[in-house]
């Protein structure tokens, strides 16, 4: 028989099992946006060849401009650092490690550190940093897009300023001694493409390869009496004992003069080279962009564009000279 209040009363409990049902499900949205927001977050392995100041600025303002894309360390970032200490195997061991890994990015600060990346994955977006010769060292094929998942900012620059600054501090130089790691590509480039200007104006490039960081105070020992000046490149061998370096430079009273502006605090008379932290930031905002779903292949190296210029009257007063007021009217920073 019709019953009226039956029909109402499962009217009545439909609609609570439904109300019920569509809370339930609101509630169930709001939990789901978390899965969501933590699939957005993002990681990003770092590693450089060896930390000293230049490196660890250029990782500085990686990590600070990925700040300034939206992804912020401790938030939704993860940013895991692993230095090789110089050491080759180290990187290997460390480039192995990051590829088992699977992160979004690896960012791979020097030379040899990139190279240990770059073998090891053809698959996890990798940007080189700090890389002077990125074509020579076999990370990128070329600059303009290398169709590859590597791209990266290279501190390239030019070696007739270099020389310039050199002949403007002495006018009468006639030998230019170079300590280098024979093992850095950057490094032997370098010194090739330095003999070919130097050569052209009369001027000798006396060689003093060192292995290792330990070695780089008896690379620069031999130099004694034999040189006017050593230039220093961006070998990170070299700049990691620079203290060494310069000791000998100031017992020798042999001019220092650099590529790398971060060592006229440890001893060099005169710098010239490229701003790293402005590099690490140039090199966070091409990260971004791949974090963001840009193919690495796709974008561009990027060289560095300003030079920085500093001057130490301190050490360039224990190295036997005086700086010319051309140089220090020039320059960017002046340490007394």
């Amino acid at each position: 028989m019709f019953n009226p209040n039956r029909i109402n009363g499962f009217s009545k409990l439909l609609g609570v099992t439904l109300l019920s049902a569509t809370l339930f499900g609101c509630g169930n949205d709001d939990k789901a946006a978390a899965p969501d927001a933590k699939a957005d977050a993002k990681t990003v392995a770092i590693t450089a060849i060896v930390e000293h100041p230049a490196l660890d600025a250029v990782r500085q303002g990686a990590i600070e401009e990925l700040g300034a894309a939206g992804y912020k360390e401790g938030e939704n970032l993860t940013i895991n650092f692993q230095s090789a200490q110089g050491n080759m195997a180290t990187a290997g061991q460390i480039a192995k490690q990051f590829v088992a890994d699977n992160p979004d990015a690896i960012i791979a600060i020097a030379t040899p550190s990139a190279q240990a990346v770059v073998s090891g994955t053809s698959d996890i977006p990798v940007i080189f940093s700090a890389v002077t010769e990125p074509v020579e060292a076999k990370l990128v094929p070329k600059l303009d897009g290398s169709g590859t998942n590597v791209t990266g900012a290279s501190d390239v620059l030019p070696l007739e300023p270099q020389v310039d600054l050199i002949k403007e501090l002495l006018p009468n130089v006639k030998n230019i001694g170079f300590v280098y790691s024979p093992g850095e590509v950057n490094s032997t480039v370098t010194l090739k493409n330095l003999k070919a200007i130097t050569s052209a104006q009369g001027i000798n490039i006396v060689e003093a390869p060192a292995q290792k960081s330990s070695d780089i105070a008896m690379a620069a020992q031999s130099l004694a009496g034999k040189v006017d000046v050593i230039y220093t490149s961006t070998d990170n061998n070299v700049i990691n004992a620079y203290e060494a370096l310069a000791q000998v430079a100031k017992e020798a009273k042999i001019p220092l003069v650099s590529s790398d502006p971060s060592v006229v605090e440890r001893g060099a008379a005169v710098a010239l080279g490229v701003n790293y932290l402005d590099l690490g930031r140039e090199t966070g905002k091409i990260t971004a962009r791949i974090l963001k779903g840009e193919k690495a292949g796709d974008i561009p190296v990027y060289a560095a564009q300003k030079l920085d210029l500093f001057v130490s009257k301190k050490y360039a007063a224990e190295q036997g000279i005086t700086v010319p007021q051309s140089i220090i009217d020039r320059a960017q920073k002046v340490a007394e």
